[in-house]
């Protein structure tokens, strides 16, 4: 029955509470038994597990019984951290209702505001829930407050619950029922699906999560991928479950299901596609979809230059898992061969690196993650640029442009002093701030991405006790006055070293820089001078002291001039050698290098 179907999503802060509330719904409805019920269900990964954060978004399809009618609640979870947002767009454009869900002791946070912005296009009905009223901490009448205030929405009918304990949870699925609208749609149309996720099954290859708008899909039925322009067969449907998918011969308008098309690749099946009937297909795909784009580049190399070809086929399978990783291959004179991956940001880029590590046991080396640039040539033409060492020489460029994002931080008013400090530190410009209430402030900044893929997010935390939360989002490019920094080593400048840095920070990050490779360039028979420079200019040097071998060892007592004419004879021999030889630098130069602020 398309009336009694409820599909809604569940957004909130990383931390709030969402897989624990899944849990406990999952719970209620009976849909696992006691005896099989883990906590965080919904988290399948190890990564997941160990970190408590949602990575990939999960839904799962309940049967809930009021009143002698049987409710089909399809619950789809969204990741709650900033790199996954493009998850949490495409979960609620399949949705109905959203539940926002609000730590009772923390408040509202700066990717609780994200994700709701997102929802709100999307006309998408809101429950506001406040969680956690377990906690001695917990002060629910402030937080609704904040809520109204922040993201005006009312909260006079919010839910209390605690996930924990299981307080709240009939009513909270009432409201489900009562407040979130059916699914809209024609059965009688042709078949028109949206695919909000896909992943690859080692046994059915790769799968589709589809949510049906018009029609139905069906077993056997022939279907046609509008993006790809392809046609196939449907093997098998079946509805989600965190334990137990249940099959079935359609999946009807409204609902949600799994379509098993025996792919071997998941770029066939890509998110945010639409599904049709091959013989009737319907006019207008489902709109307001694109892929996701990556911001973070870095290059990844195996430690053992041998192991090339296995990174190459660890990435080919991770991305059937994760279609949002772009990769192509790059080499690097002191590195050897290795991929320029790009991720959607920092969090992103750990997960996928400790993912290759783990599930294809390879050691990697990552070079320092880079944006992308635009570089505006004397010509008047436009070229993007991922890697420091293909920036064209200062006479072929008219400008570089920088991509900015529009960050959002809530902090506590006594910290406000620090996050100013480092926001300016990392060149950002102040667009507005606001007291959410008298212990919180927030502020919105534009400041230039490259400022804030390193470390931002740790000296936050550092600055703000670890209380600040932070979110962005993409605005655009900006000029800005770049230049690239080189590090020359014995006068040969190592491409992996090169960095894009401001004008204004170019000569004590240079100075830092080599201060850092004097400890880890080792010694030679010669002096070996490293340098920091900005095109032709040198503006930082370091010189690691030769190492002599012992020559007046062989002269004990007797006259002063013995040994002075043999130290004269090695010193000429120095001046000789300095014009020569290369230095190998070792491994963890370019490691260290990375840690370098």
């Amino acid at each position: 029955m398309q009336k009694n179907i409820r599909n809604f999503s569940i957004i909130a802060h990383i931390d709030h509470g969402k897989s624990t509330l899944a849990d406990r719904l999952i719970q209620e409805c009976g849909a696992v038994e006691d005896r099989e019920m883990s906590s965080q269900m919904m988290d399948t990964m190890d990564i997941e597990q160990e970190r408590g954060i949602t990575i990939k978004a999960q839904s799962v399809r309940l049967k809930y019984v009021r009143d002698g009618e049987t409710y089909v609640l399809n619950l789809i979870d969204t990741p709650g951290h900033v790199d996954f947002s493009y998850e949490v767009s495409r979960s609620l454009a399949s949705s109905e209702g959203a539940l926002l869900i609000v730590d009772a002791s923390q408040g509202v946070e700066a990717q609780t505001i994200a994700n709701v912005y997102i929802a709100v296009e999307n006309d998408l009905e809101l429950i506001p829930v406040i969680n956690k009223i377990d906690l001695p901490a917990a002060d629910p009448d402030r937080v609704k407050e904040e809520i109204e205030h922040t993201i005006g929405i009312d909260c006079s009918d919010a839910i209390e619950t605690s996930a924990k304990t299981g307080i709240g949870i009939t009513e909270l699925l009432d409201a489900i029922i009562d407040r979130i609208p059916a699914p809209q749609g024609d059965p009688n149309k042709p078949t028109k699906a949206l695919i909000y996720d896909s992943w690859f099954d080692n046994y059915l290859g790769a799968l589709a999560l589809v949510r049906v708008y018009d029609g139905e899909i069906k077993t056997g039925q022939e279907i046609l991928v509008m993006g790809t322009d392809k046609r196939h067969e449907v093997l098998s449907l079946t509805y989600p479950h965190p334990l137990k998918p249940q099959k079935t011969k359609s999946i009807k308008t409204g609902e949600i299901g799994i379509v098993s098309l025996g792919l071997k690749t998941v770029s066939d099946v890509q998110v945010g596609d639409t599904i049709t009937d091959a013989k009737h297909p319907t006019e207008e795909p489902i709109e307001g979809f694109e892929e996701a784009k990556s911001f973070v580049f870095a290059g990844l190399y195996p430690i053992e230059t041998d192991k090339f070809e296995d990174l190459r086929d660890a990435l080919d399978k991770l991305k059937l898992n994760d279609a949002s990783i772009t990769y192509e291959p790059e080499t690097s004179a002191a590195l050897g061969f290795g991929f320029r991956v790009g991720f959607l940001g920092m969090l992103h880029m750990e997960v996928v690196k400790e993912r290759l590590e783990r599930e294809f046991g390879l050691d990697l080396i990552a070079t320092a993650p880079t944006v992308i640039y635009k570089v505006i040539l004397s010509d008047g033409s436009e070229i993007e640029i991922q890697n420091p060492s293909e920036l064209p020489p200062v006479n072929k460029r008219e400008a570089i442009l920088e991509p900015y994002v529009k960050a959002t931080v809530i902090t506590p008013t006594e910290f406000l002093g620090n996050v100013i400090t480092l926001l300016n530190e990392k060149r950002g410009v102040q667009d507005k701030m606001d007291y959410l209430s008298p212990e919180r402030v927030l502020l919105e900044y534009s400041i230039p991405m490259n400022e804030i893929v390193m470390d931002f997010y740790d000296k936050l935390k550092s600055a703000t006790k670890g209380y600040a939360s932070f979110d962005y989002e993409p605005i655009g490019y900006r000029e800005g006055d770049l230049v690239q920094l080189d590090i020359r080593v014995a006068g040969e400048v190592v491409d992996a070293l090169s960095i894009i840095v401001p004008q204004s920070k170019a000569q004590s990050k240079g100075r830092e820089f080599v201060k850092t490779m004097k400890e880890l360039v080792p010694r030679q028979l010669f002096e070996v001078a490293i340098q920091a420079s900005i095109g032709n200019k040198i503006i930082a040097r370091e010189t690691v002291k030769s190492m002599g071998k012992n020559v007046t060892a062989k002269c004990y007592g007797g006259d002063i001039t013995r040994k002075r004419k043999l130290l004269e004879k090695q010193k000429a021999g120095k001046k000789r050698m300095k014009s020569i030889g290369k230095v190998q630098l070792p491994q963890e130069a370019f490691l260290t290098v990375l840690k370098i602020d």
